[in-house]
């Protein structure tokens, strides 16, 4: 026994949609357009937050805080999140002076875990801070260059110089740290005759 054949209905497909206002082909372009542009701003790899980028001329007027020798030099991190050393670290014997390496403001004067810091904002953006330091400043205090601005403490369980003690110096534009000894001023060199 043969059973009835139905016969098949054809359907139709509608065509498929575009996006309106845009033909597939400048689709295709512009998302080129946007990965270029993309490559040409963002970061090198292995940069993201690290302190590659030079300084500005107008950076460079800064004094060194204190005239102890750098015991350690900045090391910055390959990404913003990774280990490094973000300033430097300079040798000062507990209660010598720091002073302001350039004017500006009292941004922040406190302790942070376990250790006295305080952070200037100078007159340029930048941001530097001291620890292990001990102040009588306040967020707000404004300051001129060479300044006292903070006596080095004690150092802490797990501080940057031990058994010795120094002043650790770190310098931001934005959430970029910088070379502090970058932005250090140095005398120009003057030749002298003979004789």
């Amino acid at each position: 026994m043969r059973l009835p054949r139905h016969p098949v209905r054809k359907q139709r497909l509608a065509p498929p949609r575009r996006p309106v206002g845009r033909p597939p082909a400048r689709r295709g372009a512009a998302a080129v357009v946007v990965a270029l542009a993309a490559a040409l701003i963002a970061p090198a790899p292995g940069t993201a937050g690290a302190a590659d980028e030079p300084p500005d001329a107008t950076d460079a007027a800064f004094r060194v805080p204190v005239p102890g020798a750098v015991v350690r030099a900045f090391d910055p991190p390959a990404v913003r999140w990774g280990a490094g050393h973000r300033g430097v670290d300079l040798a000062a014997a507990v209660g010598d002076e720091v002073r302001a390496p350039a004017a500006g403001t009292v941004a922040f004067a406190g302790t942070v875990a376990g250790r006295g810091v305080l952070t200037l904002l100078h007159d340029d953006g930048l941001r530097s801070s001291f620890e292990p330091v001990t102040t009588t400043l306040h967020a707000g205090d404004r300051v001129g260059q060479g300044d006292p601005v903070a006596t080095l403490d004690d150092a802490t369980p797990g501080g940057h110089c031990l058994p010795a003690s120094c002043v650790h110096w770190g310098v931001r534009r934005g959430e970029t740290y910088l070379d502090p000894m970058a932005l250090v001023a140095t005398e120009p060199i003057v030749l002298l005759p003979l004789g």
